[in-house]
């Protein structure tokens, strides 16, 4: 497997030195580097190998439509570079680029796209004109099976569920027998009950594909439920990628715990650290914070840090523990909201002033332990999951908070 690193003037570098974005460009499956300053500027790069599902999230205008695009070959940066299963698609430097015809790409759209005229069998036969016809017809009952459409075969669109026409749009992208598969918002246009039963079928029919699969979403609770890795787009540009877990915990930056979703991030000041104890100590307010130690940032510099709600410990009424005296704070319930088996509670710190921190508990727990808006709780930061970013200002955002 032979790595290369891809640095910021967009040249490519051997030694893989850094932390710059590494594309494999001898794997087996999708290898992708697009870079151009118009129309849409781009500086995107990515893997995702046979099996795997990998998803790309950014806000609307981040540039996963294009990128998806540039895979399919309806599009053509100015430096780019993408190679699936060992064919080679693009590649600016050489002057190489197949045209969309030439590549094996199954593509499920967000409308699905599906002849209204054709029925459900015949809009995935419109995807095996190489078959004879009867071996075509038998191969998109075989395909419309593993979707479990068995027996709505010569149904038309308009008589099936939304559910079903994503099905048949999945079926006929499979037809192609695709290198890789791409997924254009797929669960946008069906109902919330629809979209689990979906996501079900979806991890269901993954463990028979041995393919790329891209997923293009703006939902991060759908990204993080069914990819492997994420992708961070923002601004045309790869922040980020990681499975799901590692990126909300240890974002590289500010932008992308925000683009994550993450509500505890705040400014504060590294003032040592200890390897021995292997804590980093830091001062947000006033208040001196115990972090996971983190020696790349020097006595003090300015950081953002973060904490995910995970990380955030109630301290149990009369039942005082050890880990309560990590980090601990006291505060009021300013905010008590409850969805389904969960509530999120919103707790004002009595110090530092004018801070809120998050957090997200089961219901039972809450309830156990009386939360409710107005009450007085204490809770704890705890070290391990404090996490230290590069200083970012943030303007226009009140959940950054200025030392």
């Amino acid at each position: 497997m032979r790595w290369v690193t891809i640095l910021r003037d967009g040249m490519v570098d051997d030694s893989n030195a850094g932390n710059a974005m590494r594309l494999d460009i001898d794997g087996q499956g999708v290898a992708v580097r697009l870079r151009q300053a118009k129309p849409i500027p781009l500086d995107v790069t990515f893997n995702c190998q046979k099996g795997e599902m990998l998803a790309l999230v950014g806000p609307s205008g981040s540039g996963k439509t294009t990128v998806l695009r540039s895979i399919v070959g309806l599009h053509q940066s100015e430096q780019g570079f993408v190679k699936c299963q060992e064919e080679l698609w693009q590649d600016s430097s050489a002057g190489h680029f197949l045209a969309a015809h030439q590549r094996k790409v199954g593509m499920v759209f967000q409308n699905y796209a599906l002849f209204p005229h054709l029925t459900a069998i015949q809009n995935v036969q419109e995807s095996l004109a190489h078959l004879p016809k009867q071996a075509g017809s038998e191969y998109a009952k075989e395909i419309l099976s593993r979707v479990h459409l068995s027996g709505l075969e010569d149904r038309y669109p308009k008589t099936l569920s939304g559910g079903q026409q994503q099905r048949v749009a999945v079926a006929r992208a499979l037809a192609r027998e695709p290198k890789v598969l791409l997924l254009d918002e797929p669960f946008s246009a069906v109902d919330q009950v629809t979209r689990r039963r979906l996501y079900r079928e979806l991890a269901e029919l993954r463990r028979t594909l041995s393919m790329p699969i891209i997923l293009v979403t703006h939902d991060l609770e759908e990204a993080t439920l069914l990819a492997d890795k994420l992708c961070i787009l923002h601004k045309g540009v790869t922040l980020q990628t990681g499975t799901p877990l590692d990126v909300a915990a240890h974002p590289v930056s500010a932008t992308v715990a925000r683009l994550m979703d993450q509500q505890n991030l705040f400014v504060a000041h590294v003032v040592s650290h200890n390897p021995q104890a292997q804590k980093t100590l830091i001062r947000w307010r006033g208040v001196v914070l115990e972090a996971n130690y983190q020696p790349d940032y020097l006595p003090g510099v300015k950081v953002c840090w973060m904490i995910q709600s995970a990380n955030v410990l109630l301290h149990r009424r009369h039942r005082p523990s050890n880990g309560e005296r990590e980090n601990p704070l006291s505060g009021i319930v300013a905010s008590y909201t409850v969805l389904s088996e969960y509530a999120i509670a919103q707790i004002a710190c009595d110090a530092p002033e004018n801070v809120v921190i998050t957090m997200t508990l089961p219901i039972h727990v809450a309830r156990r332990n009386d939360l409710g808006q107005g009450e007085q709780v204490k809770i704890s930061l705890l070290a391990e999951g404090i996490h230290l970013m590069p200083f970012e200002k943030l303007r226009g955002d009140k959940s950054i908070n200025v030392d």
